[in-house]
């Protein structure tokens, strides 16, 4: 109940203000040769552009340029001020001059073009929200052809084990001195213990003895 006892004269006011002035700007079109329902569709476009104006202002989001906005805000208000002005005897509205025909004449050409740019600056500025920052394209990575087989790498060769006779006859010397090699505490050949006994790497034996391999 608070809130409508507030409201109410502000309803009142602005249906007193809307309505006087309508009523002003007909008479003005109408003294400026606008008769007939031309005259009623002035009073018209202006109210409408004065809303479109403010309601612009009004529902602009933060960073939002509104300085097109204001402007056919503060527009529309003055041609309706003006009007209301005029209509107090200011102007001679039984032999208006020549500057208001032409000013009456030029409103509807200049409404709808105030009209078009704030409906499409607001399309566009959503547009461009609505897209958001977009991420940089990288380059497209090639998909392997089906059936071609990915490069392996190459396992490093196993050694060529053999037992300590067989290094031993390779080495030219006794059996006893590759056992101790492999076994002894400073050894110098590396045994391998497998299933069938100890083993030492044939590659080694010749590199310890500074053999070369046969056919290098």
């Amino acid at each position: 109940m608070r809130a409508l006892r507030r409201l109410d004269p502000l309803l009142i006011q602005a249906v007193i203000a809307a309505a006087l002035s309508f009523a002003h700007i007909h008479d003005i079109a109408e003294a400026a040769g606008q008769g007939g329902w031309k005259a009623w569709a002035y009073p018209v476009s202006v109210d409408v552009l004065l809303v479109m104006a403010w309601k612009r202002v009004r529902d602009a989001e933060e960073g939002e340029s509104v300085a097109a906005a204001r402007l056919w805000f503060w527009l529309s208000l003055a041609a309706s001020m003006s009007a209301n002005v005029a209509t107090a005897g200011v102007v001679d509205l039984e032999h208006p001059p020549a500057m208001l025909r032409v000013l009456v004449a030029a409103w509807p050409v200049l409404a709808f073009f105030g009209g078009s740019l704030l409906v499409h600056s607001r399309k566009g500025h959503a547009e461009v929200a609505d897209e958001g920052p977009q991420e940089a394209a990288g380059e497209p990575v090639e998909a392997p052809e089906e059936g071609e087989a990915a490069e392996s790498v190459p396992a490093p060769p196993a050694p060529v084990l053999v037992t300590y006779a067989e290094a031993a006859d390779v080495a030219k010397v006794a059996s006893e001195t590759i056992r101790g090699a492999a076994n002894g505490p400073k050894a110098r050949l590396t045994k391998y213990r497998t299933n069938d006994g100890p083993r030492v790497d044939l590659d080694e034996v010749r590199k310890v003895y500074n053999l070369r391999p046969v056919g290098a």
